[in-house]
């Protein structure tokens, strides 16, 4: 199954590590170090057409993948559980 996450990105569920809410995630000085080493080696792909709320990380094979989404992510895990589009 697949998972639209905006802007026209879909990305394979069974590629999916985690669905995070940036608000309470970028909390940890831990989670603004790994998104900000994400962003400069250049793994970070902007799904985003407004504000992010969420970021989605990916792994697929040898290539991971964070992806930020306007979407919450309680909106993105609803959509996994059922597998709507």
């Amino acid at each position: 199954m697949y998972l639209h996450i905006g802007k026209g990105t879909v990305i394979e569920e069974k590629a999916v590590v985690g669905i995070f809410d940036l608000d309470i995630c970028s909390q940890s000085h831990l989670t603004r170090k790994y998104l900000t080493m994400a962003e400069k080696t250049g793994l970070v792909v902007n799904a985003a057409e407004d504000i992010p709320k969420s970021f989605v990380i990916v792994q697929d094979r040898e290539k991971t993948a964070v992806y930020l989404s306007q979407m919450s992510a309680a909106t993105l895990l609803k959509r996994a559980e059922t597998g709507a589009l």
